[in-house]
């Protein structure tokens, strides 16, 4: 087997847990072969250059062998090999996640108590923006 098609070396490479999730991927114009942006029936073979973007890091591998079934992990890593630019830009993620603020650490009070929420629903209440209008007659307009 000298090709195969980009959907399926995806899935047999483990970028992917399914094929068609796969090829929902390359729909989407996620994954790139030598450059050009991939359909799903487009054929890789060795030494082609795949771009697939996962989740906020594109990833660049070099396509080593190909594999018409899935098997188990360690024998999908050798299917390619991934570019020095790749491994950084992997590094600088991780990194950039790992150094990241707490999500928890932005709440400078936590959860409004039930005295806080009262005063809250109390002035969003009689506030001018959120009082709705009416068609009924105005007390303070009965001269007439």
């Amino acid at each position: 087997m000298d090709r195969l098609r980009i959907d399926k070396w995806l899935w047999a490479a483990r970028f992917f847990k399914t094929r068609s999730l796969a090829a929902e991927e390359i729909g989407k114009n996620r994954v790139q072969v030598n450059g050009d942006i991939a359909k799903a029936s487009r054929e890789v073979k060795a030494g082609d250059t795949v771009a697939l973007r996962l989740g906020p890091v594109t990833r660049t591998v070099v396509v080593r062998g190909l594999s018409g079934q899935r098997g188990p992990a360690p024998v999908a890593q050798q299917l390619y090999e991934e570019t020095a630019e790749s491994l950084a830009a992997v590094a600088r993620m991780r990194e950039q996640r790992r150094m990241g603020s707490e999500p928890a650490l932005a709440i400078s009070q936590g959860r409004p108590t039930k005295r806080d929420r009262r005063e809250l629903d109390g002035a969003a209440r009689h506030a001018e923006w959120d009082s709705r209008w009416s068609a009924s007659i105005d007390p303070d307009d009965t001269d007439r």
